[in-house]
């Protein structure tokens, strides 16, 4: 099975909008825009063996504010401008009481039947509690970035960092620990086989 790394969209990847005194998603085109270091964060965990799969809330489609051609036409920008394998999107808002809207899971466990993916080892990086309250539901660790207010108890994430390329940084930080832990791990089952055999020889 594969690792991923989970990416909400709005926040993490693209810059939210100013709207009525609220930073908010955008709705169009020409509002979309990449946060600064998100390519080569985004290519440094590819080249790390992990997959990098959005996973995006975009209630407003429902709301009839934002079109599903131009939902198709940011995602078509994104993955031009950024190697992501794969965007899962929920157009629902909270009433219709779907399984994919965030904090739900619906989204992860969906790419994780299509991908083949190991949640447990996987990673989700997101900026709202709804996306840490999914990451956890999950099963993966999880990282908030540019954390906000009213997170609800019990919905903290693992790290906190400021943006996408610290986030990278931790997971590649903790792919490494990963890897040495499983090397000790294996050392030391190696040293545990050869003293059983010792013993057993010297019982004879």
């Amino acid at each position: 099975m594969r690792r991923a790394v989970f990416l909400d969209r709005d926040g993490v990847l693209n810059r939210l909008v100013a709207r009525n005194g609220q930073s908010v998603s955008p709705r169009r085109l020409g509002e979309f825009a990449l946060l600064p270091g998100v390519r080569p964060a985004v290519a440094a965990l590819q080249r790390a063996s992990l997959l990098v799969i959005v996973v995006t809330n975009q209630p407003d489609v429902a709301r009839g504010a934002l079109t599903p051609a131009e939902l198709e036409r940011m995602h078509d920008r994104l993955l031009k401008a950024v190697p992501i394998d794969a965007i899962y999107a929920c157009p629902h808002d909270a009433p219709d009481g779907c399984a994919c809207r965030k904090p739900n899971p619906g989204l992860l466990r969906r790419a994780s039947l299509d991908w083949n993916i190991h949640l447990e080892t996987s990673f989700l990086v997101g900026d709202t509690w709804k996306d840490i309250a999914a990451g956890k539901a999950a099963g993966c660790a999880t990282i908030q970035v540019a954390a906000t207010l009213g997170v609800p108890v019990g919905v903290a994430a693992d790290f906190m960092v400021p943006d996408l390329p610290a986030a990278a940084e931790i997971i590649l930080g903790e792919l490494e620990r990963r890897r040495g832990n499983a090397r000790w791990q294996a050392r030391a089952g190696t040293k545990a086989q050869g003293n059983r055999g010792g013993v057993g020889t010297r019982g004879r």
